[in-house]
């Protein structure tokens, strides 16, 4: 439940009060050591956030060196806040910041988090058809039972002998030429986004079964993860979502299409089998000297110059992560989301921490982006698939083309977690009941 505005006020300022504690804590109780106190934060933040870049874009011995004063460091702080009996202080400053922050976002939760997407009844189903990928996500399908349980509900299971040597979209068209009334998919994001659009295409519901690796799509749909099984619920007790599907070049897309480091980074050939590894790997080449085409992206009136790395999303992502991939409340707003990252140092990479506000970061909402480079063959990962696109790369949305068939009941369901706006926080702290309602501006 949301609270009242009275009970936003009163948040907004527990939080106000919580965060001046933040400072006078340590001014009184550790008194003129609280200079110190605070240099050896700001020194031990510096360090890890250098550390944490050479990590990243070193190889060997150095990646070894820094990983170890990434974890030495907050030691240190921690020693030398025990020596000096401030600990405590410490400790106790902490706490009133996370009161801060969690007072500060329930206050502002009313402007922040949007509604979630609306609901339509499910038909019946006469005959439906899904697709499982046996090899998906390390063989879910044979692990959750999927088949079993799907062919108990009534629905005609397609097994997939081997994705490189099938047609999965024809598959797809050639159950609806038999009388197939509903598609569905178990694997992948990208074996998702192939299915799904033929289903916009025919206008048929679609079922989504999260038996892939991260299944990001079904993770903003409010789908158990950790059991794949439950979505099959949907056949017999569902209701439908209408989302929104992009297009990249005519290549469906569910989630996103990244471009320029990812990107390069999923054209590996390791990248399957081991993507932590293979991305560690590759990320000092990529950040310390792009050697791939030099991008330029347009989104609505904003201009994307050189990004080391852009994303282009279905809908924008709703938190202030670097990598643009956290989740979205909402995927039917007709929008695609931009991301683009350019770093160019140690200081650049540690200004990225800062989220929404980096200076490293640029974000753009658009109804198309185009991506254009000074190549004609980019390369590019689409719902996590390596692909060469031909430039320029056109990014389009078909808004709420796709109709997908959901559990009533689905437990990852929950809202976008968004960052604090302290200027609205002391806004509403100084509100008084005889205020006029006002919305802020977004």
């Amino acid at each position: 439940m949301k609270p009242t505005m009275r009970g936003r006020r009163w948040l907004a300022r527990v939080a106000l009060a919580a965060a001046a504690g933040v400072v006078l804590v340590p001014a009184v109780f550790a008194g003129t050591r609280t200079f110190a106190l605070l240099a050896v934060g700001i020194a031990g933040l510096a360090l890890t956030a250098v550390a944490i870049w050479w990590g990243l874009s070193r190889r060997g011995l150095s990646r070894l060196l820094a990983a170890l004063l990434v974890l030495v460091v907050p030691l240190w702080i921690l020693v030398e806040y025990a020596a000096a009996d401030l600990l405590w202080v410490v400790a106790l400053a902490c706490g009133l910041w996370l009161l801060a922050l969690g007072a500060g976002r329930a206050a502002v939760t009313r402007y922040d988090e949007p509604d979630p997407m609306p609901e339509h009844p499910a038909p019946a189903f006469r005959h439906p058809v899904l697709i499982m990928n046996p090899r998906s996500g390390g063989g879910k399908v044979r692990r959750f039972a999927l088949r079993e349980k799907a062919e108990s509900l009534g629905a005609e299971v397609l097994l997939l002998v081997w994705r490189g040597e099938t047609d999965v979209a024809e598959m797809a068209r050639k159950a609806a030429a038999e009388g197939a009334d509903l598609l569905g998919v178990a694997g992948g994001d990208g074996t998702q986004a192939l299915v799904a659009d033929v289903a916009a295409d025919l206008r048929l519901p679609f079922l989504v079964i999260p038996a892939g690796t991260r299944n990001h799509f079904a993770l903003d749909l409010g789908l158990d993860r950790d059991d794949p099984a439950t979505a099959l619920d949907a056949l017999r007790d569902g209701v439908e979502l209408h989302v929104d599907m992009g297009r990249a070049n005519g290549r469906p897309f569910v989630n996103n299409v990244s471009f320029g480091a990812y990107a390069e980074v999923v054209q590996s050939p390791s990248y399957r089998d081991g993507k932590t590894r293979t991305t560690l790997e590759l990320l000092p080449d990529l950040l310390l000297g792009h050697k791939g085409a030099r991008l330029t992206a347009r989104a609505g009136g904003t201009t994307f110059s050189g990004p080391q790395a852009l994303l282009v999303s279905n809908n924008a992502y709703g938190t202030g992560d670097i990598a643009g991939l956290g989740r979205r409340a909402r995927m039917d707003g007709g929008e695609l989301g931009c991301v683009g990252v350019r770093v160019t140092g140690a200081a650049h990479a540690a200004g990225l921490l800062r989220g929404r506000r980096a200076a490293g970061l640029t974000r753009a909402t658009a109804a198309t982006v185009v991506v254009e480079a000074d190549e004609e063959w980019i390369p590019a990962g689409i719902d996590g698939e390596a692909l060469r696109l031909r430039t320029p790369v056109h990014c389009e949305l078909r808004p709420r083309a796709l109709r997908v068939l959901v559990p009533r009941q689905r437990p990852g369901l929950r809202k976008a977690r968004p960052p604090v706006d302290w200027r609205l926080v002391t806004a509403l702290a100084l509100a008084t009941a005889h205020t006029p309602r006002r919305d802020p501006p977004h």
